[in-house]
């Protein structure tokens, strides 16, 4: 069965995926849409949450000539959006629109325990007794139309597909976890030994550097002392750990470091996009 979305594949393959933060509009959709990147992420907790805006967004990510000439049905770059609600505040209800326009994954800020990490995971399933691998139990609601039309599939083929990886394997929706403070690091361990389920770690450098009182200096000792403690935790786990802010400068380092998502910014083709896919062999 050919994936629908990119970055599972690529992180299956033990690949470097290639990403950059966008803001959830037609307009930043339309710029990034040729740029190159393996996944785009939307950027809804820090922008406006629309609904109707994102939809557009998504649409503007098809290639028509693409799915014409029978490469892929799915978009080249894969959306992701990182939504509004804080992992702790039990907000499904956005992951839930964000799903049911057709996102391949949800990247969920500021999980800080193991509740959060299974409430993230949670809110991307459809509840299913019985099925293999059942928990966390599922809680989204049911309203696949629009996102079954959006990959390409049959109703019957998105509810086979629409679960997370890797605990489904065949799944397609990718949950991702901000960690982004130091209860967040402290707990990552047990979060990923008790909650299957979770296919991405993305630091979130900002939020700890504010924490730590060293703001946006990532590379601060105390700031590369944490995020050393997530690459540790991510590679004992197997669960590909994510860094946000790649540069020209910095891409080898991040490369060498065993980072498996590198995000940049997306407007234009950034030089350390290139830069990085040489680096990684691809």
């Amino acid at each position: 069965m050919t994936r629908l979305n990119r970055v599972i594949d690529l992180l299956e393959r033990g690949e470097t995926v290639f990403g950059g933060f966008l803001s959830p509009d037609p307009t930043a959709a339309v710029g990034a849409r040729g740029v190159g990147y393996d996944a785009l992420i939307f950027e809804a907790e820090h922008k406006p949450w629309d609904v109707p805006v994102l939809k557009d967004a998504f649409q503007y990510l098809l290639d028509r000539r693409q799915i014409r000439e029978g490469e892929s049905i799915a978009p080249a770059a894969t959306p992701i959006v990182r939504v509004p609600a804080n992992g702790g505040e039990r907000s499904q209800w956005h992951a839930k629109q964000a799903l049911d326009l057709g996102a391949f994954g949800i990247i969920w800020p500021h999980v800080d325990t193991v509740e959060d990490a299974r409430n993230a995971v949670a809110a991307c399933r459809y509840p299913r007794i019985g099925r293999p691998a059942s928990e966390p139990s599922g809680l989204r609601g049911d309203s696949p139309a629009w996102a079954a039309r959006y990959w390409g599939v049959t109703t019957e083929e998105y509810y086979e597909r629409a679960d997370v990886w890797p605990l489904a394997p065949d799944g397609e929706l990718l949950v991702g976890l901000m960690i982004e403070s130091v209860e967040a690091v402290e707990n990552l361990d047990a979060m990923l030994e008790q909650v299957p389920g979770i296919g991405l770690i993305l630091i979130g450098e900002g939020d700890l550097s504010q924490e730590l009182g060293v703001p946006r200096q990532y590379e601060h000792p105390t700031v590369l002392e944490h995020k050393d403690q997530v690459l540790e935790i991510g590679a004992k786990h197997g669960v590909a750990v994510g860094h946000p802010h790649v540069t020209e400068k910095n891409v080898e380092q991040v490369l060498e470091q065993g980072y498996r998502l590198l995000l940049t910014a997306p407007v234009v083709r950034h030089p350390g996009l290139d830069r990085g896919r040489t680096l990684a062999g691809r």
